[in-house]
């Protein structure tokens, strides 16, 4: 015959109060298993085995409910398991928000009218984030007659909040999130789109093909701007390399768009480049620019990537150093 205990013993073995045992009886989670003439509770072995698991199943935050779904073998462990883990994960995810708030509110001084939006931001789902950046991006783009591909790289470049931002990543975030909302910016970058895409030239240029001799080139770039930031000097072999590997696909990306293909006319284009820097643009598309940049900036500060540098100064320092590079071979 099984040992029936008291309550208090119950207790002990538990860590549950006495009360609490009464409670989970009188609620018809766990009945005593019987009682003295006294009637007085007694519980035996298993149904102290089920008032653990009901201690445990509370400390873990599952409802009363759930627990006798469980004892009554109508739901799994497992699945309420799997159900409490999404609701803890979630938890833990709002926790990490708010703390991310908070450093960036003592990083600013943050006024109070401000805190509300912050929170509100930063808590969004990344399923509420990407349907943000594809209503921007739906709206930057809508009726832009360039290849599909095109768009869906624009909307590929989104922000992704890491589940511990730094107080940088959440400034940078709420910022990127109040501007694709702002009309005056959203309006002012799908017009830019439509200028520079609005043309044969344009359409061109957003061609899968296009795109990637771009990025080539772009790429092509960078590794110029490191070489001349690394202090690599004009007349050295390394940065003559360069330089000419650039005026090369220089002539390559022209060719593919004008169908004349000059590497001396690309040479002479980098050599004669206007050393402050500025092309030849209006101001409506220099501002566009400047937008687009912008929103890159502020995807790449939220992800943790390395940021376009919108200076034009060193942009210019850069061509300035292929310039002298290449009039080294003259």
């Amino acid at each position: 015959m099984n040992e029936l205990y008291s309550i208090g013993d119950v207790a002990r073995r538990t860590g549950l109060s006495v009360s609490a045992i009464r409670f989970y009886a009188d609620e018809g989670v766990v009945a005593p298993t019987g009682r003295t003439e006294g009637g007085f509770r007694r519980y035996d072995v298993p149904a102290v085995a089920r008032l653990e698991l009901v201690r445990t199943l509370r400390d873990l935050g599952a409802g009363l409910d759930d627990i006798r779904r469980v004892l009554a073998a109508e739901t799994t462990l497992h699945d309420l398991a799997v159900t409490h883990l999404r609701l803890v994960e979630d938890q833990l995810r709002q926790f990490r928000a708010r703390r991310a708030v908070l450093r960036a509110i003592v990083r600013q001084h943050t006024r109070a009218e401000q805190v509300s939006l912050m929170h509100k931001l930063v808590s969004m789902s990344d399923d509420d984030r990407d349907r943000l950046i594809d209503e921007f991006w739906d709206f930057v783009t809508d009726g832009l007659d360039v290849h599909p591909g095109y768009v869906e790289r624009l909307h590929s470049r989104r922000p992704r909040l890491p589940e511990e931002p730094s107080a940088e990543q959440v400034e940078a975030w709420i910022e990127l999130a109040e501007i694709v909302q702002d009309g005056e910016f959203r309006t002012a970058l799908r017009d830019f789109f439509h200028r520079t895409f609005g043309t044969e030239q344009g359409r061109l240029m957003a061609s899968p093909e296009m795109t990637a001799r771009v990025e080539r080139h772009r790429r092509l770039l960078l590794e110029a701007q490191a070489s001349q930031r690394a202090g690599v000097p004009a007349d050295a072999p390394q940065a003559r390399d360069v330089a000419e590997r650039v005026a090369a696909d220089s002539a390559e990306l022209a060719a593919a768009m004008t169908g004349e293909h000059d590497v001396d006319k690309a040479r002479r284009g980098i050599v004669e480049f206007d050393r402050n820097g500025r092309a030849a643009r209006s101001s409506a598309n220099v501002t566009g620019l400047k937008l687009l940049t912008r929103y890159h900036s502020l995807v790449a500060t939220v992800n943790g990537t390395p940021r376009p540098d919108p200076d034009p100064d060193r942009a210019a320092a850069t061509r300035a150093w292929m310039a002298a590079a290449l009039r080294q071979g003259t």
